[in-house]
């Protein structure tokens, strides 16, 4: 017998895909919802992280990335959650937390170069440029066609153009 889906998974695929559609702001209301019907649901909460990190309100998201991760996720959300708890905590400005967040998705993924462009961001930041430029030029080197780079590009492009 196929192993069933939970029961809060078809309304979480359909939050995320109005989400993806370009629906953002419409659908916090709902994964609120979801998260007060689900709270012990760690992909809800990642989702919600999600959601209102996109919104730029990250310090409401910074729970949720927490305890999504607490909650533990699949791999592939795992990584995601890592990323956006570790962006998060630097734009917030807790830079030694989001190092060690990204320092850890390194360890966990390692072939995963996002961390380490992300973490070059939070190196530059901590007021240590040289590490963030050879990180920096590392991944350039080695991962330019990267899908993991290529799927975060437009936001390490919006940071890369904050530095000015």
């Amino acid at each position: 017998m196929e192993d069933e889906q939970p029961v809060w998974k078809p309304a979480l695929d359909a939050i995320t895909g109005a989400r993806h559609g370009g629906q953002i702001e419409g659908v916090l209301d709902q994964l609120q919802s979801l998260t007060a019907e689900y709270p012990h649901v760690a992909e809800i909460a990642y989702q919600l992280g999600w959601t209102l990190d996109s919104l730029g309100r990250e310090a409401e998201a910074l729970p949720h990335y927490e305890k999504a991760i607490a909650l533990g996720l699949p791999p592939n959300e795992q990584s995601g959650a890592l990323i956006g708890l570790g962006s998060t905590l630097r734009n917030l400005g807790h830079l030694d937390r989001a190092a060690a967040v990204l320092e850890s998705g390194i360890l966990q993924f390692p072939d995963q170069p996002e961390f380490e462009a992300f973490l070059a961001l939070v190196r530059h930041d901590q007021g240590r440029p040289t590490e963030a430029l050879k990180l920096a030029l590392g991944l350039v080197l080695d991962h330019a066609d990267d899908p993991g780079i290529t799927s975060y590009q437009r936001a390490l492009r919006h940071y890369v153009n904050e530095l000015g």
